[in-house]
Order: structure tokens, then C-alpha cells, then sequence
């Protein structure tokens, strides 16, 4: 492994601008390891290439943020960094949130479309898509707020549950198939009637009652 020689010039710069890498050890790239040009010390030049190494070289997001101590999640903001600012957008940011908390419309609406189209994927794979779409890290906690409103919203914001009770008959029977439109006002869609099938409140202890 290769030993760094320290730069206390260099080493101030780079603190000056808050590019000083706090854990170079972690950087475990081949060139970084064997090269004096490519010092671990400098976060700059370690973000550049590590998107390099995807971009241009052609190796994966997964390997390429292993060997240079980043997640993935980071290498997908950074190198939207890079198409929208250039060198200057991989310069350590003040902290503190860039942009307002709450997620954007086309955020929210990505996260449900994506949950509806797959609805085999794992909550916790979601902030992994929105970092590829959008660049963004969001918290997993964020996302899960942002299903619980909208389950909220829109159909259907009571629980369903089967139970067994004598069907009836005549004009206001349920059938298979029929339809009734959402309770919830903000919501166009309509809510199927399953034959045999009840609306529970989600309040606790609450009895029951059949639609009809």
C-alpha cells in the first residue's frame, strides 16, 4: 500500500476549501494506490475519478464506489454535479439542505408510479431510483411519509379485509366486478366491490359495516 508523504501546504489548501478528503485510507483504487500524481488527500480529484471510471472507462457504479469509499446513492448526485456545474459542482457544499425539504411533485409522482409498476421492489431500493433519476438523496423515512400520505389520498384509504356474511339478494346486492366511486373526494378513480368483501375503518375497535 502506498504511503502518503505529507504536505502541510497542500494539506492547508486543501482545508481552506473544505477539499481535504477525512479518509484517504478508504480510497482504494490501483492509481491512487501506485501513482504520486493521484493523491487520496484530494476530494476533488477522487470524486472526478471515480465517475470517471464509470463513465469513461466503463466499469460499474458498484465496483468504482467501493474502491474509492463512496455509495452509490453519492456517485449518481455527483455526477449530476458534474453535468450541471462542471468541476465546480464536485466542491463540498456548505452544510446544510440545498433546496427545500419536501419532495417535488415529479419526485412524489415517480415514487408511486415506480411502487405501482413494480410492486415486487423493496421500499429500501427507492432511494437507490430516485438517486438515478434525479440525482437527489433522499432518506428512506422521507419516502415512506410520502406512500403514507398518499395512501391517505387516494384509493383506497380504508383497509379491506374478507369476511363471510350471507349475500344478498334483490336490486342493492353486491356483485363481482361492480364498481363505486371513492369516498375520497380528491380522487377520480373508483373502488371495486369484491363480492364478499367488507369496508374496515382503521380505527381501532371499530365494528365493521358492509357495503352495499
Amino acid at each position: 500500500m502506498r504511503t502518503l508523504a505529507r504536505s502541510d501546504l497542500k494539506d492547508d489548501y486543501l482545508c481552506k476549501y473544505a477539499s481535504l478528503n477525512p479518509h484517504p485510507e478508504h480510497v482504494r483504487d490501483v492509481l491512487f494506490q501506485t501513482h504520486p500524481f493521484f493523491d487520496p488527500r484530494d476530494l476533488v480529484q477522487v470524486k472526478y475519478e471515480m465517475l470517471r471510471r464509470v463513465i469513461i472507462d466503463g466499469h460499474s457504479v458498484e465496483a468504482a464506489t467501493a474502491a474509492f469509499g463512496f455509495s452509490r446513492v453519492r456517485w449518481y448526485q455527483l455526477r449530476k454535479c458534474l453535468a450541471t456545474e462542471g468541476l465546480v459542482g464536485l466542491l463540498p457544499q456548505s452544510k446544510g439542505p440545498r433546496r427545500a425539504s419536501k419532495l417535488s411533485n415529479e419526485v412524489v409522482t415517480f415514487i408511486l408510479q415506480t411502487m405501482q409498476a413494480e410492486p415486487e421492489l423493496r421500499m429500501t431500493e427507492l432511494p437507490m431510483r430516485v438517486a438515478q433519476r434525479f440525482g437527489l438523496s433522499v432518506h428512506l423515512r422521507s419516502i415512506e411519509r410520502v406512500v403514507a400520505r398518499s395512501q391517505k389520498k387516494v384509493c383506497p384509504k380504508l383497509v379491506c379485509r374478507t369476511y363471510p356474511f350471507q349475500q344478498q339478494s334483490g336490486p342493492g346486492s353486491i356483485a363481482a366486478g361492480d364498481t363505486k366511486p371513492c369516498a375520497v373526494r380528491c380522487c377520480k378513480a373508483t373502488t371495486p366491490l369484491l363480492k364478499n368483501t367488507v369496508r374496515v375503518s382503521r380505527r381501532p375497535g371499530a365494528v365493521p359495516a358492509m357495503e352495499v
